[in-house]
């Protein structure tokens, strides 16, 4: 991949591959997601506009670098077994954990793209999401987590050290804060409804250790819009990320805080996303060259998610 003097060059992951890990009938997180999202953006032409970037497994030894070796071989031995359920509300089939393998790895070719200079930033258009995922145990969807995955391979394999994850998924990301909670050199920012799915997310949870203070949680109110999430990113998250100058900066993209998500009871506009990216965006420039690499989390209202992926893709492209 050869990057376009003069513009921000994004990336796209994408693989038919992710459509193959099958959670049963009626279950939201499906694989009609992706292709709501590559559909309309192919429709769109903002695909043509991107960098494809082939998706390939995760060799094991990135997982166990996020996740312990108890976890990756439970989660191998579930979908051996399946039809199973990692926890109640969690599927698998024998599938699963093969096309897991090859959504992290999918973010970590992103990760590699972005850092080597090849593309500014990407949007990764994954599944099996990630950010509930623990250290030792998958939940709410997740097998094994995404965007700490790819965290750490930035570190093992690129030497970045300060790395800024954003996560606007309407749930709480209790698994990436589970894995960085002691980590000082991971600012995680996490805005979310509360009281809602999984529990916890207060904003006393700070971290622990010489990561106290890199964990920074804004639980909002149901009914919550625009306007409270514009303030917490002004208010709160950049003058953190201001003085943390990440060298990297990952997303956990869901988009279930759209007001016809059926999951919550948030009300962002479409837009909104966009206007989030920016913001996003700014960080970015500042300290990390742009480097931005987004991954896909939530977001269950087939059209309104189709249509937030494209407006948050756009603004990462211009």
């Amino acid at each position: 991949m050869e990057r376009r003097a003069g513009i921000t060059a994004t990336g796209f992951v994408y693989d038919p591959a992710y459509l193959e890990h099958d959670t049963g009938y009626s279950h939201p997180e499906s694989a009609q997601r992706l292709e709501a999202i590559v559909g309309h953006v192919a429709e769109t032409g903002l695909y043509d506009r991107c960098v494809p970037i082939d998706a390939v497994p995760a060799p094991e030894e990135a997982i166990i670098r996020a996740h312990s070796a108890r976890h990756l071989a439970h989660v191998r031995e579930i979908c051996a077994q399946a039809p199973f359920r990692a926890d109640l509300d969690t599927p698998v089939c024998n599938r699963s954990y093969d096309v897991a393998l090859r959504a992290a790895g999918g973010v970590m070719s992103a990760c590699d793209a972005v850092a080597g200079g090849s593309i500014t930033n990407a949007f990764c258009a994954v599944r099996p999401p990630g950010h509930h995922a623990e250290r030792e145990r998958a939940m709410g969807f997740c097998l094994f987590n995404n965007v700490a995955v790819a965290a750490s391979h930035l570190r093992a394999v690129h030497g970045i050290r300060r790395i800024l994850i954003v996560d606007w998924d309407v749930h709480h990301g209790n698994g990436t804060q589970n894995i960085f909670y002691d980590d000082p050199d991971t600012l995680f920012f996490s805005i979310h409804q509360s009281p809602l799915y999984p529990g916890g997310g207060a904003a006393s949870e700070r971290g622990a250790g010489a990561g106290e203070g890199a964990t920074i949680n804004v639980p909002v109110a149901p009914g919550s819009g625009d306007e409270h999430y514009r303030e917490a990113f002004e208010r709160v998250l950049l003058p953190a990320a201001r003085t943390f100058a990440p060298e990297f900066v990952l997303i956990s993209a869901g988009f279930d805080a759209h007001r016809e998500d059926p999951l919550a009871n948030i009300n962002l506009s479409t837009s909104c996303f966009a206007h989030l990216t920016v913001l996003v965006k700014d960080i970015a420039q500042q300290s990390a060259g742009g480097r931005i690499v987004s991954v896909l989390e939530g977001g269950y209202a087939l059209d309104a998610l189709a249509r937030s992926a494209a407006a948050h893709l756009r603004a990462l492209m211009f």
